[in-house]
């Protein structure tokens, strides 16, 4: 059980971490991951949607966006995460994991469902803007929570997963816009105002189920609310028995803490920036170049459908759908071996083979060598390698760092990786396949191979061995007795 000194004591002594870590998977643990990780899924959606009108919202019954607007659109939705992870990512730390991402949930519902009420190119890019900020301050929440409730030898792969699901939302946003952008069913005008209405439909049940998951144990453990800490994590010990598992002994030890107020701006940075820089260093370069990778294909890959293929807006979905598969498909196979193998050579491969992979696609590409069929085949086998590399940014950023820095640190890195990699994707190629020569996307894919192999040198060079480690060993709390 949980130990304090004494009620006047400036030391909590703790075992607060080791029960967590110590409990088998149950069905708490799902609850989890399926009420937090619905955040990727939101986002795939988004991406998804956004792409896949592309085509409707340039046409009759569209905004009369051109290309540039299309790619500028998408910066916005991107700007918006980024402010959103900051300012949100804040917040998370200093008042909590669960008030947050309610907060953050809320925001995107509505901004979602107004994007489908535009009424012109800036109202639009506005709503992409807002939305952008909910999903983007869900990052930092809902990374935050399940890596603080997940046990530690579950923690890799858990995340993984998770983040794949984000080519869950890529599928239904696919599926869906590929029924309702069908004019036979719904006339122009209304089929990409009704996709829009998706995300909003799904995020309203997810409400429901965040009402069963409590507020992080480590964080009221790390704010002094020690106490309520014990009886949330015994609730959870509760919960696991009554489906029927049965606890292992909690391991010998305790974590002791000073007791303290909410940490200041300027002890997160030295954390971030003094403290641990390799870790800064290699968070930033993870982050860019999958950032900058995602975001320059995947925002595009619609305009490059139509462009240089002559697939219609209503069966982009089609060619959308293989592609998210492999993308889940990648972390569900290669995530236990983050797990196993470990972090270190696992994220340098799938980085490398990532940046491979695409240079040879892009190769072909430019020499007009595949047709839409076998170009989405050549995406397919990128991404099966990039989705866990991307993931495993992620993962990385939310291990790397103290207890209580991590939602701003994985905001931050968000933020910083994002407006370095991906801002300027999907602008970029915007303008790139506008030019309408299929050397100059080429001269883009080669850029976003070049980083993703640049990042897998980083990771070799300097990577972190955090399989099946507490994150207090990891990164001791910066309240820890002797730190």
């Amino acid at each position: 059980m949980t130990q304090a000194a004494s009620q006047n004591s400036d030391i909590i002594e703790t075992d607060i971490p080791q029960r967590l870590d110590r409990l088998p998977w149950a069905r708490f643990h799902w609850l989890v991951a399926v009420a937090l990780g619905i955040t990727w899924i939101l986002d795939g959606l988004e991406v998804t949607l956004a792409g896949t009108v592309s085509g409707a919202l340039q046409g009759p019954g569209g905004l009369g966006l051109d290309e540039l607007q299309i790619g500028a659109a998408a910066s916005f939705y991107l700007a918006g995460a980024v402010a959103g992870a900051i300012g949100f990512g804040y917040l998370t730390d200093r008042l909590g994991r669960r008030k947050l991402f309610f907060v953050t949930l809320g925001l995107y519902l509505v901004a979602t469902a107004a994007t489908a009420l535009s009424i012109g190119p800036r109202s639009y890019m506005l709503f992409r803007l807002l939305t952008g900020a909910g999903i983007g301050g869900e990052y930092a929440a809902i990374n935050s929570a399940i890596q603080e409730l997940i046990p530690a030898r579950f923690r890799g792969r858990t995340d993984l997963a998770i983040n794949g699901s984000y080519w869950l939302g890529a599928a239904l946003g696919a599926a869906g816009t590929g029924v309702l952008l069908d004019p036979r069913l719904l006339p122009p005008w209304a089929g990409w105002r009704a996709a829009f209405g998706i995300g909003a439909v799904l995020g309203l049940g997810i409400i429901l189920l965040r009402r069963f998951i409590p507020e992080s144990p480590r964080w009221l453990m790390i704010h002094g609310r020690i106490d309520v800490a014990q009886s949330v994590v015994a609730a959870i010990e509760r919960r696991v028995e009554g489906a029927g598992h049965s606890l292992p002994p909690v391991p010998a030890g305790l974590l002791r803490l000073h007791r303290r107020g909410h940490v200041r701006l300027d002890e997160v940075g030295k954390a971030l920036f003094r403290t641990y820089p390799r870790r800064a260093f290699l968070g930033l370069a993870l982050m860019s170049a999958q950032a900058f990778f995602y975001n320059a294909i995947f925002f595009t890959y619609a305009l490059v459908l139509g462009r240089f293929y002559r697939v219609p807006a209503g069966d982009i979905g089609l060619y959308l759908l293989p592609f998210a598969f492999a993308n889940a498909l990648g972390p569900l196979v290669l995530g236990p071996l983050f797990d196993s193998l470990g972090r270190k050579p696992m994220i340098a491969a799938t980085y490398a083979l990532s940046g491979v992979l695409l240079a040879a696609g892009g190769w072909m590409f430019a020499r007009d060598l595949l047709d839409a069929t076998t170009l989405t085949l050549s995406w397919m086998a990128v991404f099966f390698f990039a989705s866990p590399a991307a993931s495993a940014a992620y993962l990385t950023v939310s291990e790397s760092f103290p207890l209580e820095t991590r939602a701003l640190a994985i905001a931050l890195f968000y933020a910083l990786g994002t407006a370095v990699g991906g801002i300027a994707a999907p602008l970029l190629f915007g303008w790139l396949i506008g030019s309408g020569a299929r050397s100059r996307v080429f001269d883009g894919y080669l850029l976003g191979a070049g980083l993703m192999i640049g990042a897998a040198l980083v990771e070799l060079a300097i990577g972190l061995k955090a399989e099946r480690q507490p994150l207090e060993n990891v990164a001791p709390p910066l309240a820890s007795v002797g730190e």
